[in-house]
Order: C-alpha cells, then sequence, then structure tokens
C-alpha cells in the first residue's frame, strides 16, 4: 500500500466516522501522505496576517504550495474543504511528560514498580489523546522510567503507533536528593531502584559523564533540574541543587552535540546561574526577580511557563489526594509565577507553549492558552508561541511550526478564529500530520 493509497483512505474512514486508530500501525508509510486543503482563514504561525481563502498542498508529507483558492487549482484535484474553519500550523508544547498520568502525582511510589508494558500503554494513550488536542509536535522533558519516552518516539517515527513527533530528553540529571531524584518519604533510599535515577550526579564531572549517557542512550535535549521542585519531597522552590559548574558542563556537553538544554529551575538565583552557564530556556521560573527576568532578555533566553497547571492543582489536589506538601508549595508559586510572565512579556523575554503535562490530563494542553491572555499575551502571541517561536527554541525551527513550502504538512483547524476568542483552541475540530488526516472536520 503506497502513500497516496493510505492517506486516502484515512481520510475516508475519518468522514465515514470509522475509528482508523486503534494505537497499533504496523504500515510504516503512515508517516507521511498527500492531501490538498482548503482552508477559508489561515493563520501561518509566523506573521500577523490572516489570509483568506488558501490552498495547501501537501506531498509525501511536506507543504508543496499555499496559493489563493481558485476554480482553476481545484478542478482536478479533491480538496479537504475547510472553507469554514480556520487553518493554524500544527501546535507545539515544550513541556509535556508522555509517560506519565496525572493522577499518578498523588504516589510516585507507583513508579518504583511500574513495569514496561504498563508505561507503554500510558505512553500510546498520552500520545494519541496529545495528538488529536492539536500538539503535533512535543517536548517530553524527562521521565523517571528514562528511555520511555525515547521509545515510544521511535515507534511513532517508524509508524508503529499514533502520535505527536517527540523531542525527548530522556533521565532527570539532577541532585541527590534534588527535584529530579525518586525519593519519597518512608521509603528507604535503598529500595528505590537504580533505573529510576540514573541521572543522578554530584559533581561536574559526574554530571558530564551522564550528560553524554543520555545523549548516547538517544536524548535530544538534555533536561537539568537547577533548583528545587514544587511536585518533589523535600526540596524548597527556589532553592539552588546544582551548582553553576556543574550546569555549565551539561551545557557544554549538549551544544557540543547540537543539543538544546532546557532547565528546570524556580528560584530567582538558579535561574541567573542557568542562563549565564549558557541554557537555552528555563522551565517554570516562578520566583524569578528582576535581575533574572533582565538577564533572560538579555541572552534571549525563552521562558517555558505552564501558567495554567498551578490553578488545575488548586483545584483538583486535595480532591484527588495529593500530597499536603505539594499542594502548599503549588499554592506559594503559582500567583508569583503569573506574575513573572506577565513582567517577562513586557520586557521581550521569549516565552514558549509549555504546559508540564502531566501534570494534569494529557489531552487539556490547550487550556493554557486562556491563562497566557489573561496575563497579557495577544491571541497571536499565544499562538506563535505554540508555533514558531517555540520551534525555534527547540531548534526545528526549519520544519514545523509555520505554514510554508518545505515544512512538514501539520496543520490544525477550528471552527472559529481564535483570534476573536482563544479558547477555540480547546478544541481543535481538525488535525493533519505530515498529511495525514488524524482527526477530522465536524459534519
Amino acid at each position: 500500500m503506497n502513500r497516496i493509497h493510505i492517506s486516502s483512505i484515512l481520510i475516508l474512514c475519518q468522514f465515514l466516522g470509522v475509528n482508523t486508530f486503534a494505537n497499533s500501525i504496523s504500515e510504516s508509510n503512515m508517516i507521511h501522505g498527500d492531501i490538498t486543503i482548503h482552508c477559508g482563514q489561515l493563520l501561518n504561525g509566523v506573521d500577523d496576517n490572516v489570509l483568506q481563502n488558501k490552498i495547501i498542498s501537501i506531498n509525501d508529507g511536506l507543504i508543496q504550495n499555499i496559493e489563493t483558492y481558485n476554480k482553476r487549482i481545484t478542478s482536478h484535484t479533491k480538496a479537504l474543504n475547510l472553507s469554514d474553519y480556520t487553518c493554524l500550523p500544527g501546535l507545539i508544547d515544550t513541556h509535556t511528560h508522555i509517560t506519565d498520568r496525572a493522577g499518578d502525582t498523588a504516589d510516585l511510589s507507583i513508579y518504583l514498580d511500574m513495569g514496561a508494558d504498563e508505561v507503554r500503554k500510558i505512553s500510546e494513550d498520552n500520545a494519541y489523546k496529545t495528538l488529536n488536542a492539536g500538539f503535533t509536535t512535543i517536548r517530553n522533558v524527562g521521565a523517571y522510567v528514562a528511555w520511555s519516552g525515547r521509545d515510544i518516539r521511535d515507534r511513532i517515527n517508524r509508524g508503529e503507533v499514533i502520535g505527536p513527533r517527540i523531542q525527548t530528553a530522556g533521565f532527570y540529571l539532577t541532585v541527590p536528593g534534588g527535584g529530579g531524584d525518586l525519593l519519597i518519604p518512608g521509603i528507604p533510599e535503598k529500595n528505590i531502584p537504580n533505573r529510576v535515577r540514573q541521572g543522578v550526579s554530584r559533581g561536574p564531572e559526574q554530571f558530564m559523564l551522564n550528560a553524554e549517557k543520555a545523549i548516547q542512550g538517544g536524548a535530544d535535549v538534555l533536561k537539568i533540574l537547577a533548583s528545587g521542585a514544587v511536585l518533589a519531597f523535600g526540596g524548597i522552590p527556589g532553592a539552588p541543587e546544582m551548582t553553576p559548574e556543574e550546569i555549565a558542563v551539561v551545557v557544554e556537553v549538549g551544544h557540543n552535540a547540537g543539543v538544546k538544554v532546557t532547565a528546570h529551575a524556580h528560584g530567582a538565583q538558579s535561574i541567573k546561574e542557568a542562563i549565564l552557564a549558557g541554557v537555552d530556556s528555563i522551565e517554570h521560573a516562578s520566583l524569578a526577580d528582576e535581575e533574572a527576568i533582565r538577564l533572560a532578555f538579555e541572552n534571549q533566553v525563552a521562558f517555558s511557563m505552564d501558567v495554567y497547571n498551578g490553578g488545575y492543582i488548586n483545584a483538583v489536589g486535595k480532591d484527588q489526594g495529593w500530597p499536603e506538601e505539594f499542594l502548599r508549595k503549588n499554592i506559594e508559586t503559582v500567583d508569583a509565577q503569573r506574575a513573572v510572565f506577565s513582567e517577562a512579556l513586557r520586557i521581550g523575554v521569549p516565552i514558549i507553549y509549555g504546559t508540564d503535562a502531566a501534570v494534569y490530563p494529557h489531552g487539556d494542553n490547550g487550556k493554557q492558552f486562556k491563562i497566557m491572555v489573561q496575563h497579557g499575551m495577544t491571541s497571536m502571541q499565544a499562538i506563535k508561541s505554540a508555533t514558531s517561536v517555540a520551534a525555534s527554541y527547540i531548534g526545528w525551527g526549519e520544519k514545523i511550526g509555520a505554514i510554508r513550502s518545505g515544512f512538514y504538512g501539520d496543520i490544525i483547524a477550528v471552527k472559529e478564529n481564535p483570534l476573536d476568542d482563544i479558547r477555540e483552541l480547546e478544541n481543535v475540530d481538525v488535525v493533519i500530520k505530515g498529511g495525514v488526516l488524524i482527526k477530522g472536520p465536524r459534519n
């Protein structure tokens, strides 16, 4: 079966309401498809223009042409009719945990016994939900079961399972007892398996060796835990954990290998140290001060700020039995983080879309757009943060994040223009990845 046949069958099945995606696809050619799309409105992810009545031609998974609709173009080509929709590039989430479930935060001990088959099933379900939500690319920023992210990435690339394009960090690079170390009250350290502590390091030499091991194992981004995590036992949010020398050696290893380095950092001191060491992005940045924000702007280091999930934790954490320590630390950081978001936006720090899924359920990724707009972004800025801006900061800016000739044919569509109401992106109607229709339009 060739690519044209596959994509045609998929489109027909979607129009007929047939579920063709049962999480197990053996046909490797699923990765690339051919399709022509008629978009009533188009936001290309790069500039602020709203383009009208465009035809997008995708062949072998890549965008070939973008032309203004006329009968000549479509006279010999059957186009997917989205003339009543607004088309956008596939969305990008720079902070997910594709192998995790939100509810498991209430009891981290489940990771001590979780087997490979269970992790695989969780990852497949999350990948499918995330792609259907319109996020055709994600950055999986670490996991306790470290190489589960690499494995789901590779299986998606081979066409064995349906999901987004994935960059994955492998294991967390963290200090003993730090935010990425799976230490749990009441469980002796000797009972915690080495497989969930592969990146635990102390001193520049050990961090260098583990960073190299992560890249050799298949990581295409490195994730460091520079300062105390909210959803970890014992630490203080913002308290420095890694030293500047430890951060710098990881950055050197990553950049020498051509991969980006992202730093989980809540506190002002660790944010500044990470920026000065050369990281490409900061996750959370909840307690940044004016100097840290200014330093990020001067060095054009991006903030990936999950300004939605703190509200989610407040709303459901107690009912779901999340640890009291986690709930307290969340309250201490959520409002502060949103204030930092607004100030960073005001002075021009690049902000990239990151949700910390699965702190909340995968598939709800789009709910953060509303919070970003409420705290100062225009709708167009929010869309760019999840398209072209995000693409450039994960190093894939010449492949994804825009509707341009030569880019991957990753297109989403919504019924109303999200510039009028950004909440449209909470329920994406159409998802096309690499020219293959994943989710069809409303009847």
